[in-house]
């Protein structure tokens, strides 16, 4: 029986699923160790409601078993050597650099761990993939365990997570799936038991799911690569909408009514962001190329053209429609994260649509209810598009949504936050320039109330 667990790596995914252990299972120490002090500090901090990472319900989870048997640490090799399982939830970015820019997962973080655990070990660890990887980077991660260890047996899991920020509590305590991949060893069967067992604390067997490494490896990028797609999809037919006069939300009613379809993932909007999708979709295409695979790496690099086309589109539109200038006008921004329901900007249409209106001498001005203006400049900073000075001209944060829109040309709706439904919109109008525009983004609100109330009401396919 496993009795202490490590994880390195206190983001999204490590911070909250080792939560969920720690909760459903009171007899395992659970430590989640990481270089970044400011960020075990945030994870540490007396008030729960300000832990690092948003997500409903995750800090009541975290205040009942922090201090019991989860931990929150710089230590790393101190965790490292005291775990018999160790959790490598560290970044996998996409190259920006050399071979397989753009697309390949930058493994360096990856590598890093196993060097450290290799170093540290002085006892048989199972080390278990909880990042999202390339097919094949267990064999990478053995060969540097089994060739600079100390002597000692290591066994490679592949574990990856299926978590949708903003249910990720959810998604944790009652998963529709958990996907362990291992050796086909006695010794790596062995391994693969000792993680069910862990599981198995509050997951039904029958939901817990064992096969090979590679296969559970390539099912999380496949999956990711399948939603993806279909929000492409029902985006490339939102343009199609806007230009008939049919309105996509009914075509998606319709479509999804089909039982061989389904309804979920077709909700039109200005594009998906997130840590995962593009990135997975990426490295799935740059996998596809290294083995010569030049169509299926087409197929599956459309959909992130696509993705892309809507995000301009979106941004293009609003400029089309303010007399095909912005510049000078104020264009106030509703949301920031890539969904509701967290504080995770990676990837988030708003960036981009941000970055593309000051392009053209917009003045945004932000409101998201929990990004902070600090993480909002660095997204921007990091497109490196313009100077950190002009960035920081160009665009204002503001922590009231009314003041945000005082003034404005136009608003844009980003994110689906739910606070956004139930704004005085009358106020917000009264306090615009004239004539007032709302781009929904999200297809988030009532079309005919803000009609009434004077605006200039435009969303996603229709």
């Amino acid at each position: 029986m496993i009795k202490n667990i490590c994880c390195i790596g206190a983001g999204y995914v490590g911070g909250p699923t080792m939560a969920i252990i720690a909760q459903k299972c009171p007899n395992i120490k659970v430590t989640v160790v990481d270089l970044n002090e400011e960020r075990i500090a945030a994870w540490n901090d007396v008030d729960v409601n300000n832990i690092p990472i948003y997500e409903p319900g995750l800090s009541e989870i975290v205040a009942e078993s922090r201090g019991r048997n989860l931990f929150f640490s710089t230590e790393v090799d101190k965790a490292i050597d005291e775990a018999e399982m160790i959790f490598i939830s560290v970044n996998t970015p996409t190259k920006t650099y050399g071979v397989g820019k753009g697309m390949a997962a930058d493994l360096k973080y990856i590598e890093l761990c196993a060097r450290q655990i290799a170093r540290v070990a002085k006892s048989d660890k199972i080390v278990v993939e909880k990042s999202t990887l390339p097919v094949r980077t267990a064999s990478a991660i053995k060969d540097i365990l089994d060739n600079t260890g100390n002597g000692v047996s290591f066994q490679i899991l592949s574990n990856p997570e299926f978590l949708a920020e903003g249910t990720a509590v959810e998604d944790l305590l009652a998963p529709d799936r958990v996907l362990i991949g291992g050796d086909s060893s006695e010794e790596g069967k062995k391994a693969v038991q000792s993680l069910v067992d862990v599981y198995a604390n509050w997951v039904p067997k029958e939901n817990i799911l064992t096969t090979n490494v590679w296969s559970s490896e390539l099912s999380k990028l496949t999956a990711n690569a399948f939603l993806a797609q279909r929000v492409s999809s029902i985006n490339a037919m939102s343009e199609l909408c806007e230009k008939t006069g049919a309105d996509v939300n009914e075509v998606a009613r319709a479509i999804g009514m089909d039982s061989r379809i389904g309804s979920k993932f077709l909700k039109s909007s200005v594009g998906f962001g997130g840590s995962c999708f593009q990135k997975d979709i990426l490295n799935l295409v740059y996998i596809a190329q290294s083995y010569g695979l030049n169509e299926v790496a087409d197929y599956w690099e459309q959909v992130i053209i696509m993705n892309d086309h809507q995000k301009r589109r979106f941004a293009k539109n609003i400029i089309k429609t303010l007399y095909n200038t912005v510049s000078g006008k104020k264009i106030a921004f509703l949301g920031w994260a890539f969904k509701k329901d967290t504080n995770d900007t990676r990837e988030s249409a708003a960036i981009y649509v941000a970055d593309y209106l000051l392009s053209e001498q917009a003045h945004v001005s932000v409101y998201d209810p929990k990004v902070s203006e600090k993480q909002i400049l660095f997204d921007l900073n990091y497109l490196a598009s313009r100077s950190e000075n002009d960035n920081k001209k160009g665009l204002s944060v503001i922590e009231n949504p009314y003041e945000v829109c005082e003034n404005a040309h136009a608003i844009a709706v980003l994110t689906e936050w739910d606070e956004f439904k139930t704004y005085d919109w009358q106020k917000i109008y009264d306090s615009m320039l004239k004539p007032a525009f709302v781009f929904d983004g999200r297809n988030l609100l009532n079309k005919a109330e803000l009609e009434k109330i004077g605006f200039i009401y435009q969303s996603i396919g229709s």
